[in-house]
C-alpha cells in the first residue's frame, strides 16, 4: 500500500493511464501536433481529434456536439456562463438567483456582476444542504434572467434536484446554469430530459488532465453567451484561443471511460463510504455534514468536535484529505458552505472532507480510519 493514501478526489483526480495513452500522440507524434484551425493535413488531423473528443463529451450528457464549447476548466466555464449570459441578455432582466453554497467561481462572478448593477439573490439552503424549492420559486422575479445552481456540492457532496429546479425555470422562461464539475461522469445527467440551458464541466475531476473543461450551451431553443476573450473567433466566436489538442483528447477519453464505468463505480463508492462511516461510528459527537440520502458517495464531510481540522492534516501525514475546498484559498476563514448550513465557526473549523474515487481500495479506507481513530482517541 502506497503512502500517503490519497483521499482527496474531490479536489482533483489522478489521470487514468488510458487517458495518458490517448494524449501522448498529440504531445510526441510527428503528425498530430498541428493547430486545429489550420487547413493543411497537420491541422485537419488535430481538428479531427478535437471533434472526436467533443462528441465524447456530448455523448456523456446526451447533448449535441455543436452544443459543447471548450474552456480552460469549470471555473472559466462558470465565468463564461454567468458573465456571458448577463451581458447578452441584460435587456430581458438584471436579476440572478444562486445558492450561498456555490463554488467561489460562481459566487465571485455574482459579486462582480453586482458591482455592474445586477441584482443577486443568494439563497440559504436547508441545514441538510438541499435547496428549499418553495423558497427558490418565491425568489424568482419578472426580471430574473439567470439561475445558477451546483449539481453536486464540492465540499459536502449534496446533490441538488436539478430536474425540479429546471422544471421551475423552464416554466418561467428563465435561463438555468448548472455547475456540474463534480457530477459529470459520476451520476447520470441527460440534458435532453432536463431543460438545463448552460452546464459547466471539466476533465480533472473525472480522471482527465487539468486545464481543460467545457460549457454546454443549449441549441434549441438557442442559448448564446457574450465572449470573455476576443481573438480568432474559435468555438463559434464564444471562446477564442488556439485549442490544446492533447488536453481535449484526454478530456474526451476521460468522459468516454466515465460513461462506461459510471454504474460500477457508483456501487463501489457506496461500499467505500459505508466502510468509512462504519469505522468512525463509535467516535463520539462526530457530525456528518449534508444529507447522506441525497449525496454523492464519493464525498464525505464530517465535523470532529475538539479537533482543529487544519492541524489534523499535519497530524495525519499518511492520509491526504482536505479542509473545505482546494479551490478556495482565501486565508483562514471557515468554509462558507458549512456556515451557510448554520454551523458555528468553531464547529466549521473542525470539519474535514474525505473523498474517494476510482483507485481507492478497502485496504486504504481501513488504514485511514484506523489512523483517524487513533488520533481522535489520544487527543
Amino acid at each position: 500500500m502506497k503512502l500517503p493514501i490519497y483521499l482527496d478526489y474531490a479536489a482533483t483526480t489522478p489521470i487514468d493511464p488510458r487517458v495518458v495513452t490517448k494524449m501522448l500522440p498529440y504531445l510526441t507524434s510527428d503528425y498530430h501536433y498541428g493547430n486545429p484551425a489550420s487547413a493543411h493535413t497537420y491541422g485537419q488531423t488535430a481538428k479531427q481529434a478535437v471533434e472526436d473528443a467533443r462528441a465524447q463529451v456530448a455523448e456523456l450528457i446526451q447533448a449535441d456536439p455543436t452544443e459543447i464549447i471548450w474552456t480552460s476548466g469549470a471555473t472559466e466555464a462558470n465565468n463564461l456562463a454567468l458573465k456571458g449570459v448577463s451581458t447578452l441578455y441584460q435587456r430581458k432582466g438584471r436579476h440572478i438567483v444562486t445558492l450561498k453554497t456555490e463554488h467561489p467561481s460562481v459566487l465571485d462572478c455574482c459579486q462582480q456582476l453586482e458591482k455592474q448593477g445586477f441584482s443577486v439573490t443568494y439563497l440559504t439552503p436547508k441545514t441538510s444542504g438541499l435547496l428549499d424549492l418553495a423558497q427558490f420559486s418565491a425568489s424568482l422575479r419578472a426580471d430574473t434572467v439567470l439561475v445558477s445552481i451546483m449539481h453536486i456540492n464540492n465540499e459536502i457532496g449534496v446533490m441538488q434536484d436539478i430536474k425540479a429546479v429546471a422544471a421551475i425555470t423552464a416554466e418561467r422562461g428563465i435561463l438555468l446554469h448548472v455547475d456540474a464539475a463534480q457530477s459529470a461522469g459520476k451520476i447520470p445527467l441527460n440534458v435532453q430530459q432536463i431543460p438545463v440551458d448552460l452546464l459547466s464541466v471539466c476533465a480533472h475531476k473525472i480522471y482527465g488532465p487539468k486545464g481543460i473543461g467545457a460549457l454546454y450551451l443549449r441549441r434549441k431553443p438557442r442559448v448564446r453567451v457574450a465572449p470573455l476573450i476576443q481573438g480568432g473567433g474559435q468555438e463559434q466566436g464564444m471562446r477564442s484561443g488556439t485549442l490544446p489538442v492533447h488536453q481535449i483528447a484526454g478530456m474526451g477519453e476521460a468522459f468516454a471511460l466515465a460513461r462506461h464505468l459510471m454504474s460500477t463505480e457508483q456501487n463501489t463508492l457506496c461500499k467505500l463510504r459505508g466502510r468509512f462511516l462504519q469505522g468512525i461510528s463509535h467516535l463520539q459527537e462526530v457530525v456528518i455534514n449534508g444529507d447522506l440520502q441525497h449525496s454523492y458517495p464519493g464525498i464525505l464531510n464530517v465535523c470532529l468536535p475538539g479537533i482543529n481540522a487544519k492541524a489534523l492534516i499535519n497530524t495525519l501525514p499518511e492520509v491526504a484529505f482536505s479542509v473545505g475546498s482546494a479551490c478556495h484559498a482565501k486565508g483562514i476563514e471557515p468554509s462558507h458552505v458549512l456556515r451557510a448550513l448554520g454551523l458555528t465557526e468553531q464547529l466549521a473549523q473542525s470539519a474535514v472532507r474525505f473523498s474517494f474515487g476510482r483507485f481507492t481500495t478497502i485496504e486504504e479506507i481501513d488504514f485511514a480510519v484506523q489512523r483517524l481513530v487513533e488520533v481522535m482517541t489520544h487527543q
